[in-house]
């Protein structure tokens, strides 16, 4: 568990300044990257987005190609920046996600982080991989790009069939 939250806390925490600023005009720490606008520059990085729920966890949803995109994105620059400006005393010297399978498919990560009184009370970085099915009524939520199998996508306004 130990292993798990060195590499949990550094990157939620990461994630969750460098979006924090954007959406609540607040100050990173100095010399902070952008992570947020680096996540959307990055090679095999299909989409972001940030919320914040009426709970008051702040949100970024970030969908990425394959396993290997998140990894090196992990082990990237502007990452490792942040890690170590969040976090300058501990070493991750550990590989992530080696319980993944490299052909995993597109990963779906949610960053949320909750806060008490200017301390963080949770951070959660969940994987998700899209399911076959759905529908899209006049857009959705996930990146163009990313395929889903068996989504319907509908034009609002657009003439329907027989409801299936």
């Amino acid at each position: 568990m130990k292993i798990v939250m060195k590499i949990i806390v550094p990157v939620a925490f990461t994630l969750f300044c460098a979006w924090s600023t954007s959406a609540f005009a607040q100050a990173p720490p100095a010399g902070f990257p952008n992570v947020v606008g680096a996540l959307r520059a990055t090679p095999g990085v299909l989409g972001v987005e940030t919320a914040q729920t009426p709970a008051g966890k702040r949100v970024i949803f970030a969908w990425f190609e394959s396993k290997k995109a998140l990894v090196d994105w992990y082990h990237g620059d502007v990452h490792q920046k942040a890690m170590r400006a969040v976090f300058p005393n501990l070493t991750f010297d550990r590989q992530p996600l080696p319980d993944l399978a490299e052909d995993s498919g597109p990963i779906l990560t949610i960053v949320s982080v909750k806060f008490d009184a200017a301390a963080i009370s949770s951070i959660g970085i969940e994987l998700y991989g899209p399911l076959p099915g759905g529908v899209a009524l006049g857009g959705r939520f996930a990146p163009e790009t990313l395929k889903v199998r068996g989504l319907r996508e509908i034009e609002i306004g657009a003439p329907q069939g027989q409801p299936r």
